[in-house]
């Protein structure tokens, strides 16, 4: 931001020293192309392709310099531009754009427009800015190489904290059924045999460790249903490592819950799957729609299926087909007999899953 108020400071000063000098001979239509030129600089940052917007610029400078004949200023303008050109176009485009300038400052030079050693002063200019143009392409490779190197390993770290947290939640679930089917069992067990001597010989030399038997047998339950508990809280997990994607990705996610999420209990499968969706569609909007919010909304509809919408903003709506992310995406949906739908508005590019309750909740009820 610091550096575009420059840079439009650089513009108006310019355009200032051109008005002041040239006073009331400036003409309507020298006055219509200002206003021109500056509207496309300030669609410079947005455009999806910028280079048609240097090329109308530089055009229209030239332009006006042919209506005018008396050029520093405007010369300063075009020379301007090109450098703005170099920090954002590549290396073909820009050098597309310095022939094409300097074509016209050779065409101005032969008819004596402008000064022969200030075309040559020109050429000079254009060549530091070729090499400057050539410095910002080999660094913008390697900042756009290093963020994809970046992703890969963030990704691959997810993908380690989330097999890792799979791995905690199976042997878990081992743990639990172990201690039903043998502790609980024997637990049982006990409390029969106690319950047959009790009869045979009394109940109260039997009372205490009656009562032991079953204290022991419903700590073992509980801790039992704790464990399912760990096994199931699906929601926290997904919380948390949007909590994580949000702070590396430095974007903004506006999460939002409703209908009861919170209180549904998921199955490892079913928070990997939900994960992973919200995850390739946060990645889905920092690659393609440059976007920097996205909204994520989390819900149960009304028939217990759990709902999932990923949305971001989109500045052009163009045509799109389905990569493997969302294919991907798509499959591990499809996996838990669920449905993803993907689609795009004027302004927003929406992808939407819906996946089939957990029967946990039935069993445990």
């Amino acid at each position: 931001m610091k550096q575009f108020i420059i840079q439009t400071l650089g513009m108006i000063v310019l355009w200032g020293l051109f008005f002041y000098f040239e006073g009331e001979v400036v003409s309507p239509s020298v006055m219509l192309i200002c206003a021109a030129i500056m509207t496309l600089y300030f669609f410079l940052k947005v455009a999806s392709r910028p280079f048609y917007l240097y090329m109308v610029m530089t055009g229209l400078l030239l332009t006006i310099g042919f209506i005018e004949r008396d050029i520093l200023y405007i010369l300063l303008l075009i020379l301007y531009i090109a450098q703005l050109a170099s920090e954002q176009l590549n290396l073909v485009y820009f050098r597309i754009l310095v022939i094409i300038s300097a074509v016209g400052l050779l065409v101005f030079a032969l008819i004596n427009i402008i000064e022969h050693s200030a075309f040559i002063y020109s050429l000079l200019f254009y060549i530091l800015a070729i090499q400057l143009n050539s410095l910002s392409t080999k660094k913008r490779e390697q900042r756009n190489l290093y963020e994809e190197l970046l992703g890969e390993y963030r990704r691959l770290k997810r993908m380690s904290l989330v097999s890792e947290e799979e791995a905690r939640n199976q042997e878990r679930t081992k743990i639990a059924r172990d201690i039903h089917d043998s502790v609980g069992h024997k637990l049982t067990a006990l409390l029969m045999q106690l319950e047959i001597l009790s009869i045979k010989n009394g109940a109260e030399p039997y009372l205490e460790l009656k009562e032991l038997a079953k204290d022991s047998l419903e700590e073992t339950r509980f801790a039992v249903r704790a464990l399912k508990d760990r096994e199931s809280e699906g929601i926290a997990t997904i919380l948390m490592l949007i909590k994580k994607l949000e702070a590396e990705s430095h974007i903004i996610v506006h999460f939002t819950t409703k209908q009861g999420i919170l209180s549904a209990r998921l199955t490892n499968e079913q928070s990997i799957v939900l994960y992973r969706f919200i995850q390739e569609g946060l990645t889905n909007a920092m690659r393609h729609a440059h976007a920097r919010d996205v909204h994520v909304v989390l819900g149960k509809t009304a028939n217990d299926n759990i709902e999932v919408t990923v949305k971001n903003r989109i500045y052009k709506k163009v045509p799109f087909e389905e990569g493997f992310g969302l294919q991907n995406m798509r499959k591990r949906v499809e996996e838990l007999q669920g449905t993803l739908t993907v689609y795009q508005t004027d302004e927003h590019f929406i992808i939407k899953g819906m996946i089939p309750g957990s029967d946990e909740e039935a069993k445990m009820s």
